[in-house]
Formats: C-alpha cells, sequence, structure tokens
C-alpha cells in the first residue's frame, strides 16, 4: 500500500542536506529534512498523507523510489517547523537508494506493521543502518503503524517499546487508517529537534 497521492521523485533528485540560507540562525522558524523507513506495504505513505493532506486511500499504489511532501506545523511555543518529508520505497530493489534520502536528514521515522513481525526485523535492520551513517544527533522514532488492527497484532506494544529504548528512539503506534497519534507522533519529533544548530534553521521568507 503507497497511498500514492504524495508526489513521485523521478531520477535522483537535487536532496537539500538541511543548510542555513542567508546565514539565519532563527530558531523559533525551523525547516527540517525527515526520513521515513520501512518494509513494503507498513504504511509510510498512508502516514504521510494523513499527515500533510488529513486523507487514507486504502487502494493506493507502492511508491515507486520515493516521494516527496512538506507540511508545517506550529507548536505551543510559537515556533514552527517545516518537515521536508522524504518517503522511500520499502521494496528490496530500493534498498540502496535509501542513503540518498537519509543524508542530511535531522529526523527519521522508522515504520512496521505491528501485525507483521517480518516488518518489525526489517525496521531493526534500518535502525542499525541509521546508527552507522545517519547524522550525529539525528532524532530517531519507531512507529508501529496499523493500531486499528490490535486483534492481529503480532509485535508486542511491550517488546516494541523496549526496542526504541533501548536504541534511544522515541516511540509510539499510530494508524494512518484512523488519523491515531500521527499528528502526535510529527508533534513530537518537532519538540525533541535540537534548537540552534546551523544544519536545522533557515530564515523565514
Amino acid at each position: 500500500m503507497g497511498c500514492a497521492a504524495s508526489r513521485p521523485v523521478k531520477g535522483l533528485p537535487h536532496l537539500s542536506d538541511g543548510s542555513l540560507e542567508n546565514g539565519s540562525q532563527d530558531t523559533k522558524h525551523l525547516r527540517v529534512k525527515l526520513v521515513l523507513l520501512g518494509d513494503s506495504g507498513v504504511g509510510k505513505s498512508c502516514i504521510v498523507l494523513r499527515f500533510v493532506r488529513g486523507q487514507f486511500d486504502p487502494s493506493s499504489k507502492v511508491t515507486v523510489g520515493a516521494s516527496f511532501l512538506s507540511q508545517t506545523i506550529a507548536l505551543q511555543d510559537s515556533s514552527t517547523v517545516k518537515f521536508e518529508i522524504w518517503d522511500t520505497a520499502g521494496q528490496e530493489r530500493y534498498a540502496s537508494l535509501a542513503p540518498l534520502y537519509y543524508r542530511g536528514a535531522s529526523a527519521a521515522v522508522v515504520v512496521y506493521d505491528l501485525t507483521s513481525k517480518e516488518s518489525f526485523q526489517k525496521a531493526q535492520y534500518w535502525v542499525k543502518e541509521l546508527q552507522k551513517h545517519a547524522n550525529a544527533g539525528i532524532v530517531l522514532a519507531l512507529v508501529g503503524n496499523k493500531a486499528d488492527l490490535d486483534n492481529l497484532r503480532t509485535v508486542s506494544t511491550d517488546e516494541a517499546r523496549a526496542y526504541a529504548e533501548s536504541n534511544s528512539m522515541f516511540f509510539t503506534e499510530a494508524s494512518a487508517k484512523t488519523a491515531g497519534n500521527i499528528n502526535e507522533l510529527f508533534e513530537e519529533i518537532a519538540k525533541r529537534l535540537p534548537r540552534g544548530q546551523p544544519s536545522l534553521t533557515v530564515k523565514q521568507q
């Protein structure tokens, strides 16, 4: 399932490294690169589409390569965070392209399907890849999607939470179908972003 209303990227895109524009260090307004990783069919694109457009498409197509969407949120302290979201394809044949998308990312969301033990194992693979190759200080989140199918779960909440805590990750279970915990996921990531780092801040136009 790809929730394919997101914009596909053809060829090798220009991937922003989140660097400063015009030398600004305005920590109230951040623009951050965020990447979603996980096995095919876990609902990465559906999470993004629900967050950005408030939509859910159960008949959507599988993402090819990667898709890009952006969304800005306002926090209670009056600061804003613009997420530039790269939704990567989960199929094995695209795995070698993933570093192009998580390079320079300030945050990464690793998604698994809580009804699929195999997808949870694949999520652990992506966590290890991020730990080896991603930016130091990257904000990591582990998300068990399809919480609406709790009666079919094969990955317990306790198991996933323990794994996330042992790897210094924020953990939540969510449902792109019902919108449960979707906005809260991105709000929590926004709160955890370090302020005052040149690699994260940009000037508002």
